[in-house]
Order: structure tokens, then sequence, then C-alpha cells
């Protein structure tokens, strides 16, 4: 695990707002919230303190995201539409469905191919998820990698 001020060390799932899922997945939100735990670069734009907690909700059409220093009250929260990440979204479930299923019967080299297009959609959402945080919140690529990876669990219904 990193070690800095700039990063997440808690995220929390509002249960309110995104209900209890089936055990695929919980199983599959815990993955993506140890993912980004283990090691990610994340604050404030403009703020120098940290380390971060990271509740997220989801109100309507848009996830909330509201950072606080861990131990502390909420120090900034943001609302980024959900809009924008659906066509990914979906796109991206379509491709992990054909993936799983052709690793089973597929061609290494087929398999590849669709490997290639679902790392392509994943960087795609990443990039419009660290534009749409701009000014908002400071993170790295791969910390918006694994963002976009618990807001496609979150999206998932089983």
């Amino acid at each position: 695990m990193g070690v800095g001020r700039k990063r997440l060390v808690d995220v929390v799932l509002d249960e309110h707002s995104l209900g209890r899922g089936n055990p695929d997945i919980e199983h599959e939100r815990a993955v993506a919230i140890y993912d980004l735990l283990e090691d990610n670069s994340f604050a404030p734009s403009g703020h120098d303190g940290g380390p971060y907690r990271l509740t997220l909700s989801i109100q309507g059409r848009q996830l909330r995201l509201e950072v606080a220093e861990a131990g502390n009250d909420p120090l900034v929260t943001h609302l980024l539409s959900l809009t924008p990440f659906r066509r990914i979204v979906r796109d991206y479930y379509l491709v992990c469905e054909s993936y799983f299923e052709m690793i089973r019967t597929a061609s290494p080299s087929r398999i590849e191919a669709v490997d290639m297009g679902r790392r392509s959609l994943h960087n795609e959402g990443s990039q419009l998820l660290m534009d749409r945080l701009g000014g908002k919140l400071d993170v790295d690529f791969d910390t918006a990698r694994r963002l976009f990876t618990l807001i496609c669990v979150l999206y998932w219904k089983g």
C-alpha cells in the first residue's frame, strides 16, 4: 500500500442509495474498493491535507462524491452526472461478457483482440472520469481507472 497524504485510506458506499447487491455484486464492489485503496493518488484540488475518506452515493442520475480527511467532517462534495458514462459502461459490459464467454472456447488471438477492446473502453471511461473531475479532484490515471471500475460495479445489477 502506498504511503502519503494525498491518497484515499477509506471508501464508503452509501447503502441507502446504492442498496445491497447479490453476493457477486458485493464481492466485485469489495474487490474494486480494495484495489482502489491499495494504490491511489487522490486529493481535492488545491488541498494539501489528507489522507482522505471518500463516500459514494447515487442521487437520481448523479454520483455524489463526498470527500473528508480521514476521521473528520466532510471537506467537499461533488456531484457528477452519470449520463456521460452510460454508453461506455454499457459497451464495457458487453465486451466483458464476450471476453468471459470466449475464454472457454475461442483462440488466443480472438481472446486477445476482445481484451484489447475491453481495455480500450476502460481507458476511455477512465479518461472521461479524469476530465469530469478536473479542477475538483486531483487523481492520476491509475486512480481514475480504479474509480471507473468502481463506477462500473455500482452500475452493475448482477
